[in-house]
Order: C-alpha cells, then sequence, then structure tokens
C-alpha cells in the first residue's frame, strides 16, 4: 500500500483527517442520525440450516441414501457431513490396536460428539464451521480441516447419527436406515477393501467382535427415536419422496420469510435520511465529466474502460479515509520530524461478482499488493431473491484492519447485504467494512444501513431503486 494516504477530490485533506482522529488514533466514525440508530434483523437463508439425520448399521445403505437425497433435491446448497470425520485421534497403543482390527471404531466412545455438536451449532447459527479430516489408513485424525458454509440443508449421516441427546435437539427429522445383515456384511467388505485399504479377515473379524455386538447394543435402539424408518434403502421410493417433499417444504418456508424480510426493510426508506456513514463523492466537475463519458451511448467501449477504471481509483481512495488510522512521525528529507499517519493495519478487498471486478483496476492503482477474496450472488430468476453461490475469502481477512467490499452497482441491497453477511461470519467486525460502489439506490443503501449500522459505504452516484446492471456489461463488452 503507498506510504502517501490518496485523497480524492473534494475530500478533507490530511489536516482535516488527522483532527477527525479518536484519541485511539483510529479514523473518527460519527454516530448514526437517532431516526435510524436501530439495528434491524436479518437472518440470511443459510442461518437454521435444516440437519437431516440419517442412522442405521454399518453397510445398510446410508450413504447411498444420502447422494440419493441430495441428487433429487437437485440444489447447490445441500451438503453432506459424515459422522465419521469426528472420530478420536488415537494414542500409540489404541493405533496399534487399530492395525490389528482389535480397536472398537463401532461404540459411541469412539467419536468425539462435543466437536460435533459445536460445529453443529455453528452452522445452525449461520457460521463458518472448519470440519476434522479423518484418515483410516492412518487411524489418525490430520492436521487439515474441511470448511463448510452456507448449506441450506446439511445431511448427517452414520451409525450414531441418533444417538447423542445435543445432536437429536439440532435435528429437523430422523431417518433409521435399515437392510439386511448379509448385505449389510457385503457391503462393508467392499467398502473396507476399496477406500480404507483392509484385508477380508480383519473387515470379518472386526464385524464379529465390534459390529455385530454394539450394533444390537447402541445401533439399532435408535430406531426408536427416528421419525421414519427406511427399510431397502434408495428402492424404498415412497420414503425417498416423503423425505425430499419435506426438505423442499422447509426450503420453501425459509425462502419466503427471507424475502419477507427484505420487505420488511424497505420501510421507511424514502422518509428517513441516510446515515452519515454513507459518503456519497462530491460531484466536482471533473466527477461530472467523467460521469458524462460513462453515461454517454456513444462512447467506445475503450474510452468507458478508461474513464471508469479512473473513477474506480478515486472511489477506492475515498474509501480508503474511512479505514482505520494510527499517529506515526517520520524524518523528512530535510531532517525534520513530521508527524503523519500510516494504516493501522492490512487492507484487503472482496469483490462481488462479477460487477465488482470492474473495480479492480481501480483498486490495484491505488493498493497493487491488495488481497483479494471473492463472492458469487444471484437473483434467482423466479423469486427474485439473492443467493451465495460461490466465496472464497483471504485466510487471515479478519485480522485485517479494513476490507474493502466491491461492487459495481447496488439497488435493492439484497446482494449487498448477503455480502456483507459473508464476512461479518467470518470474524470481520461490521466498522472494519466499508462497501465501495459506483452507483446505490435509496432503498439499498437504507436497507444495508439499517441492518449494519456501523458499515461505511462509498457511492459514485445515487440512481434509482430498480436501475438495471449496466456498469458491467459495457465494462465486459458482454
Amino acid at each position: 500500500m503507498p506510504s502517501t494516504i490518496p485523497v480524492a477530490p473534494g475530500t478533507p485533506q490530511l489536516e482535516d483527517l488527522v483532527m477527525n482522529l479518536k484519541t485511539n488514533g483510529t479514523a473518527g466514525t460519527s454516530s448514526v442520525d437517532g431516526t435510524i440508530a436501530k439495528r434491524a434483523h436479518y437472518a440470511p437463508p443459510w442461518a437454521d440450516v435444516s440437519i437431516i439425520g440419517i442412522a442405521g448399521s454399518s453397510g445398510s445403505g446410508k450413504s447411498t441414501l444420502s447422494q440419493a437425497i441430495v441428487s433429487k433435491l437437485n440444489l447447490p446448497w445441500v451438503v453432506i457431513l459424515s459422522i465419521d470425520s469426528f472420530y478420536k485421534s488415537l494414542d500409540e497403543e489404541a493405533s496399534r490396536k487399530a492395525f490389528r482390527c482389535e480397536y472398537d471404531f463401532d461404540a459411541p466412545d469412539a467419536l468425539d460428539f462435543d466437536v460435533l455438536v459445536d460445529r453443529l451449532r455453528d452452522l445452525k447459527a449461520g457460521k463458518r464451521a472448519d470440519i476434522p479430516v479423518y484418515s483410516f489408513e492412518k487411524h489418525a485424525r490430520m492436521e487439515q480441516t474441511t470448511s463448510i458454509y452456507s448449506p441450506h440443508v446439511l445431511i448427517l449421516e452414520g451409525i450414531f447419527a441418533l444417538h447423542d441427546p445435543r445432536v437429536l435437539e439440532l435435528l429437523d427429522m430422523k431417518i433409521f436406515c435399515e437392510a439386511d445383515a448379509d448385505t449389510c456384511l457385503s457391503r462393508r467388505i467392499l467398502r473396507d477393501q476399496r477406500e480404507r485399504g483392509r484385508d477380508v479377515e480383519g473387515i470379518i473379524k472386526q464385524w464379529f467382535s465390534f459390529v455385530k455386538p454394539n450394533f444390537e447394543r447402541y445401533v439399532d435402539p435408535q430406531r426408536k427415536v427416528a421419525d421414519i424408518i427406511v427399510p431397502r434403502g434408495v428402492e424404498n421410493q415412497v420414503a425417498m419422496t416423503m423425505v425430499t417433499q419435506f426438505i423442499q417444504q422447509k426450503l420453501l418456508e425459509k425462502s419466503t420469510h427471507h424475502r419477507a424480510a427484505l420487505t420488511r426493510l424497505e420501510i421507511g426508506a424514502l422518509s428517513e435520511p441516510l446515515t452519515s456513514k454513507v459518503h456519497i463523492m462530491n460531484q466536482t466537475s471533473q466527477m461530472r465529466g467523467m460521469n458524462t463519458i460513462i453515461h454517454n451511448i456513444d462512447t467506445s467501449s475503450e474510452d468507458f474502460i478508461f474513464y471508469f477504471d479512473r473513477l474506480a481509483a478515486l472511489l477506492v481512495e475515498q474509501a480508503l479515509n474511512n479505514v482505520f488510522f494510527t499517529s506515526k512521525t517520520i524524518t523528512t528529507p530535510q531532517n525534520l520530524p513530521y508527524r503523519g499517519l500510516a494504516p493501522a493495519g492490512e487492507v484487503s478487498a472482496v469483490v462481488v461478482l462479477r460487477g465488482g471486478a470492474a473495480l479492480e483496476a481501480g483498486l490495484h492503482r491505488v493498493i497493487p499488493d491488495c488481497k483479494t477474496g471473492r463472492v458469487l450472488i444471484q437473483s434467482n430468476i423466479r423469486t427474485g431473491e439473492p443467493e451465495l453461490h460461490y466465496q472464497v475469502l483471504p485466510k487471515d481477512i479478519a485480522e485485517h484492519s479494513a476490507v474493502l467490499l466491491l461492487d459495481a452497482q447496488m439497488s435493492s441491497g439484497g446482494s449487498a447485504l448477503m455480502a456483507v453477511q459473508v464476512l461479518v461470519d467470518h470474524g470481520v467486525k461490521e466498522e472494519r467494512i466499508v462497501l465501495v460502489t459506483y452507483s446505490a439506490g435509496r432503498m439499498g443503501l437504507h436497507r444495508l444501513t439499517k441492518v449494519f449500522p456501523d458499515i461505511s459505504v462509498v457511492v459514485g452516484n445515487l440512481c434509482t431503486d430498480a436501475e438495471e446492471r449496466w456498469v458491467e456489461r459495457r465494462y465486459f463488452r458482454c
């Protein structure tokens, strides 16, 4: 990041910014207007995820049934979580037993239910959950984890998916999968040979020593708490239809509630003023001149991109006036002390695809080495509801002093709400987020600042609330 502080035309100079510093050395934040200071509630569609538990004997077809449900739903937000990921790490003695097929993996004590419950509660709260990775070949929990974030439906499958009372409290549907014992054994032999590197003798030894007696003692009693008992697995089309219809109904209810919540946030958009955290670029002669070129239908693609990149750089410079700074004294070439400012930490950016990518050239003119992440949020063609399709963020984003959220246009604010929620769920504090957009509607700004009153917003121009996304189409020529 440059050592100097860029200042957009019409914005306060360095001396003015120093006057706005708090005593702790960070950029000052004005109090929100009293008429809109009250925080509104917003819950993304992945909050209160629907969790379906599928239990049953080893080899009863739980995994196959789970995959069949995902295939039948044909939705991108359905995730299968195997309870096998939560096996405890083994000490040296237990590990030796495991390699001799003498360790009991089919008893509840072999699983870390405390970690499982914590991860399920995180997902229910809409947070990211780091899932352990267990290696059956090494009989050990690996150092790396797998992250799960924003599923609308989670299928928890495993022999003890319905065992722990804390897990049962979090489940929306409980399924017990049953199959003939001989069928279960044959499936177990095939799976353990193919996926876990076991020999037939060791598999049969484990079956009669641990699997069969533990089924009668621990697994089979779970059928008493099941909502549905599914014999014959995926062949049972009646049960499959019941399960998928239940999930579809839950998703429809969530979608309806989410759209209703967005509609409620429109109240007061016209009558209430925007908060002091919304910074609209001063319409100087230079700004109006560039806007004239950008809006002109006869402007060539080359000129449009050139002037939009210039304006994007000004937007990013203005956004940097809203990040945190600390006091710093340096020595000038004249050997004189100069009391100035320096960024309090690293500044990163998250691009809302694909419109936000039009601001990237301007971003890298101002911060050449800026770490960037990406989120893809698209509106459902049928309902108009924003949907999160993809997200990848810098690993240490929660530690950055500021995160610039880039989008070329914002009208209703649904996508912006979801993008900010993604950042908050990944540990970024509201006051460290600065939304940067070329144009925004009053309704979208109202919705966003109602839910997240501590974020800052830098806007090039105010537009109508239903403006089409024309900037990205002209910038990318498609």
